[in-house]
């Protein structure tokens, strides 16, 4: 059979020239945009970002050589190793912080399924590389080894990167239930769900933290904000006071000295740490509590040490360095370029104030006991990575933010 050959339509001088013009503008918006992405970091940022990780290091070396030296018989083991981490992190960083982030699109999707195939392995029974600690299962990882990491923390960033680069193109939709509820509401609850059941409930807060915050800069409306704190306070409500989950918990949170030597034990030796440290500390590297007094002193509490070895002064001066870094990654936003731009700077700045308020809450006694790190400080190497990718990221955006008008 002879082959029929399709025949094209003619293509009219107008429709040439106007393909013509529509990729001579596309060729110049991606030439502006390369122009844009060599901009300048911002500095005060970048500075904020160095300085917590370099004191949390130090921090870290104090807190941790009882524990590592008891554990491992070198006291210097674990500030090995989260050194080599904070290198790697801040190398990735600054690479992170060179490429243009509208290519951090590309990842939206990929980096959502697979941080939801994550969460699902570490839930499979009798899975070989999900790794269990303190009555929880959260990690992956090759058992014997220092090899593992928290599926939630890619599932953070995922739900950063997704969010805004979906609400970033939906706009005026986003007032509406179908496009700007529906669809992120069902992703957070998936996500808040498989990770809860780890169980790791500091890890759903910050997830539906900071989609949350995500969809409300996007444009949903106040009301639909509303509705959704109502319904998180009545599941809270009937969890604990009505289905009776860890009751025990929330006990031993409001009088830790009912049970000091044991259900309330982490909470009191936290507070004893606290107060020991007064106006102005024991002295750097002088704790006594961290001689394995205090549970998960160089992780979770480690605040605690910081508070006792630096006094009330330091913890202040510190606690004023993350509201600076908090404070400059909103002011970043609010001068982003475009929107998608902004949206990503909003979604990260809220996981790491959410976190640092949750860990400080949780460690003065604001908030019950719950397992939850504190940015650039506690131990994690991997967790340490990705919060510095994650400033890479912004740095990123500050190199495309728009002019400030001179005073």
């Amino acid at each position: 059979m002879a082959q029929q050959q399709r025949r094209r339509r003619p293509i009219s001088r107008e429709e040439a020239l106007a393909r013509q013009q529509r990729q001579e503008e596309l060729s110049q918006r991606e030439q502006e945009s390369r122009e844009l992405a060599k901009g300048p970091i911002d500095l005060p940022f970048l500075v904020l970002v160095l300085l917590l990780t370099g004191i949390g290091l130090i921090m870290l070396l104090s807190a941790s050589f009882p524990s590592a030296y008891y554990e491992s018989g070198n006291p210097m083991a674990y500030f090995y190793r989260q050194a080599i981490f904070a290198v790697m992190g801040v190398a990735a960083m600054l690479l992170i912080g060179k490429i243009n982030y509208q290519r951090f699109r590309a990842l939206a999707k990929p980096l959502l399924f697979l941080s939801i195939i994550l969460l699902v392995l570490v839930l499979i029974p009798h899975n070989p590389i999900a790794l269990s600690a303190n009555n929880a299962t959260r990690w992956l990882g090759i058992r014997g080894t220092s090899l593992r990491f928290q599926p939630s923390e890619i599932a953070k960033v995922a739900v950063v990167i997704y969010f805004s680069d979906s609400i970033s193109k939906k706009k005026d939709k986003m007032r509406t239930f179908r496009y700007g509820i529906a669809p992120f509401a069902i992703i957070l609850v998936v996500l808040a769900v498989l990770v809860g059941l780890e169980p790791h409930l500091s890890g759903a807060i910050l997830i539906m933290g900071a989609g949350a915050a995500l969809m409300l800069v996007g444009g949903i409306h106040w009301g639909w904000v509303g509705a959704a704190l109502s319904a998180a306070l009545g599941m809270v409500y009937v969890v604990l006071f009505v289905i009776g989950y860890n009751t025990s918990r929330i006990t031993y949170w409001l009088n830790p000295w009912e049970d000091a030597q044991g259900k309330g034990y982490q909470l009191a030796q936290s507070l004893l740490t606290i107060g020991s440290g007064g106006l102005l500390g024991v002295g750097l590297g002088k704790s006594r509590q961290k001689f394995l007094y205090l549970p998960e002193e160089h992780n979770d509490f480690i605040f605690a040490i910081v508070c006792e070895e630096l006094g009330l002064i330091g913890a202040a001066i510190i606690m004023l360095l993350f509201a600076a870094l908090i404070l400059r990654g909103y002011w970043i936003a609010l001068h982003a370029r475009d929107r998608f731009g902004s949206l990503l700077v909003v979604g990260i700045t809220t996981l790491i104030g959410l976190q640092t308020f949750l860990n400080i809450g949780v460690v003065t006694g604001l908030l019950p006991t719950t397992g939850i790190s504190l940015p650039f400080f506690s131990y994690g190497g991997t967790a340490l990575s990705i919060q510095l990718a994650e400033m890479g990221i912004v740095l990123s955006v500050s190199r495309q933010m728009k002019p400030t008008k001179a005073g």
